[in-house]
C-alpha cells in the first residue's frame, strides 16, 4: 500500500522540490508547485498539489494511524469526518431499505 505524505515546500530547483521536513522530492507531475505550496507525496513523488487544511487533515489522520499502531488512544485524528459514520450508496440504502438484504 501507498501513503500520501503531505509535505511543504521550501525550494523549487528544476524538477526537484526542497521540503521543509528536509526530503527531496521528484516535482515532474505537478509543474506548477512553488516554494510555500503543499504537496501530496508518494514514494518521493509529489502527486497533487493541496491545501494547508488537507495536508494537516491528512497529517492527522497520519498520526492518529501511529497511534493505534502503538495501542495509544486515535485521539481527535479524524475529526474532519462524517459523525454519523460509513453511508451507504443511495442505491445500496433504498435496497436494504425495501427489506432486500441478499444482492
Amino acid at each position: 500500500m501507498c501513503v500520501g505524505i503531505p509535505a511543504q515546500l521550501l525550494a523549487v530547483d528544476g524538477i526537484a522540490g526542497h521540503c521543509a521536513d528536509g526530503t527531496l522530492v521528484d516535482l515532474s507531475l505537478v509543474p506548477d508547485a512553488g516554494p510555500g505550496d503543499w504537496v501530496l507525496t508518494f514514494l518521493g513523488s509529489a502527486h497533487e498539489v493541496i491545501d494547508a487544511t488537507t495536508a494537516a487533515q491528512i497529517a492527522a489522520a497520519l498520526e492518529g494511524l501511529r497511534n493505534v499502531m502503538q495501542g495509544l488512544p486515535m485521539g481527535d485524528a479524524f475529526a474532519d469526518l462524517d459523525a454519523r459514520g460509513p453511508q451507504l450508496p443511495p442505491h445500496l440504502q433504498a435496497a436494504l431499505d425495501a427489506g432486500h438484504s441478499k444482492g
